[in-house]
């Protein structure tokens, strides 16, 4: 038989670092051929240009979708999110893929879903099922949901959802997060190596900082960032700050120029893209990680770190002991911080998986049926199928 050809999308580095483990599984399985279609944040200079990156590590880009919001704003996304779909569509028109592989939320991910779909393609979609109600990422990731066939979910309650959601209980695999594959066979850097890929030497005392703007956040979310920043800062010269940029969402050209700013102090670094390597490294290295990313909750309680969850963009997923939530006042924040650097979190148990999801998703994926009854999806009503 033909090797099964696995168009798989990313959007940047939000879903890089989760699917490496996936890519290189179906780039060794012979039955398997892999075509990347590279779009959104990877694209663009503002961003890192982390085409760069995938090619770095052996990858080949089969398509590239420019589909990058030109602003911040709601009208920008709206029309990113309409070239994304023809940009897709005319991607998979040219790759032939058998099947779509998505992961994630993001509005590219939403654009891929929706040209898949209308192209008469098998969809897989990693991550669903999970909640995060403080971004509208919450319905992207849902609506992928009803357009997906294939469903390969971090945990058990995320696998419930889906259930509820209708989706067949057959076409869900719990899998765990991909990500955490990544550490079981990461050559982290050495603390000089780190501190020369940072340009900063670390203190005693070392913060990773990754604060995303909360898209469903009522009033100006920039004044939360403000009210991080403030307790950063009151923190002194003795904590080193490592500062990521925040994600292409709407308001994010409002925290760059803050984080920007405040990253000229002599105890602060601000990176575009530290890649998979050093992102890890620096959750390694650190004392505690400080934010509202995914990350935060899904890979630093791997490495038996306290995070300190800020605000609400992150609720609705399962939480492990070392994660702290604080809401986004200075002196709310502040005091989490210090309490997160003396908190002991050896031992932590994180409940995104144990590190082999990938070979469940190669496993899903070579076993899945035919396109045909794939696409023939049926509402599975709970009322008449076991929950």
């Amino acid at each position: 038989m033909a090797p099964r050809r696995i168009g798989v999308v990313t959007g940047g580095r939000a879903d890089w670092g989760l699917l490496l483990p996936v890519l290189r599984a179906l780039r060794a399985a012979p039955d398997m051929e892999l075509r990347l279609i590279v779009s959104g944040g990877h694209l663009s200079s503002r961003h890192g240009d982390t085409r760069r990156e995938i090619r770095a590590q052996g990858f080949e880009i089969a398509a590239e979708v420019p589909c990058l919001a030109e602003g911040d704003d709601p009208l920008s996304l709206c029309r990113a999110v309409g070239r994304g779909v023809e940009g897709f569509a005319q991607a998979y028109a040219a790759t032939a893929p058998d099947v779509v592989l998505l992961l994630g939320d993001r509005y590219e991910i939403l654009a891929a879903a929706e040209a898949a779909m209308l192209s008469g393609l098998v969809v897989a979609h990693i991550c669903g099922g999970d909640v995060t109600e403080g971004a509208f990422d919450d319905s992207i990731r849902h609506a992928v949901t009803k357009m997906a066939h294939l469903h390969f979910v971090s945990n058990e309650g995320s696998a419930r959802r889906l259930r509820q959601l209708g989706e067949d209980p057959a076409a869900i695999r719990v899998t765990g997060n991909p990500g955490l594959d990544l550490l079981r066979d990461m050559a982290f850097l050495d603390r000089a190596a780190f501190e020369d890929r940072i340009a900063m030497t670390l203190r005693p005392r070392n913060l990773l900082v990754t604060y995303h703007p909360e898209t469903r956040a009522e009033g100006e979310t920039a004044a939360d960032l403000d009210a991080l920043l403030a307790a950063l800062d009151g923190l002194g010269e003795d904590v080193g700050l490592i500062l990521t940029q925040p994600n292409a969402d709407p308001g994010h050209g409002a925290f760059q120029r803050r984080l920007e700013a405040f990253a000229a102090r002599p105890n602060a670094v601000l990176h575009a893209a530290l890649g998979q390597q050093g992102y890890f490294s620096a959750m390694r290295h650190v004392s505690a990680m400080v934010g509202n990313s995914s990350s935060g909750l899904m890979e630093m309680p791997s490495f038996g770190k306290p995070t300190v969850n800020v605000g609400g963009r992150q609720d609705g997923r399962p939480r492990a002991a070392s994660v702290i939530d604080v809401a986004p006042r200075a002196a709310a924040i502040r005091g989490a911080i210090e309490r997160a650097l003396a908190l002991d979190c050896a031992g932590t148990v994180n409940p995104y998986g144990d590190g082999h999801a990938a070979a469940r998703i190669l496993a899903g994926l070579r076993e899945a049926g035919p396109a045909r009854a794939l696409l023939r999806k049926t509402f599975h009503d709970m009322g008449a199928h076991a929950a």
